[in-house]
């Protein structure tokens, strides 16, 4: 449960971190933007390593399952776009794959 609460939490600034970017740089809002940008994407980074997975890259790669379905929950939130069936079903598809990559019976390897 840990897990999926970091995933969220990670999902939510690194996608407000990387929007105060769009913002700045396609919506033209402020500099300013950037400050917070900044410190959301560090908060993003940080909340990472706090996930209940032993190695690093398979906690990205499940990471981005969450990621996506975050991503169409902004869209339909903060832009107010609607998403559409083919996210929708891309995004469970992204979420079975993240489930395989975080819970899925491993073989023991030699390191």
């Amino acid at each position: 449960m840990k897990t999926y609460l970091v995933f969220g939490l990670a999902a939510l600034c690194e996608i407000a971190g990387c929007f105060a970017f769009w913002g700045w740089l396609r919506l033209g809002k402020p500099i300013w933007w950037l400050a917070p940008g900044v410190l959301a994407l560090v908060l993003f980074a940080w909340l990472l390593t706090q996930a209940d997975a032993p190695t690093a890259g398979r906690t990205y790669a499940a990471y981005g399952g969450i990621y996506i379905v975050a991503s169409l929950l902004w869209l339909r939130l903060v832009e107010n776009v609607r998403p559409d069936r083919w996210d929708l079903i891309g995004a469970a598809v992204c979420l079975v794959g993240a489930g395989l990559i975080l819970f899925g019976p491993r073989a023991a390897s030699a390191g």
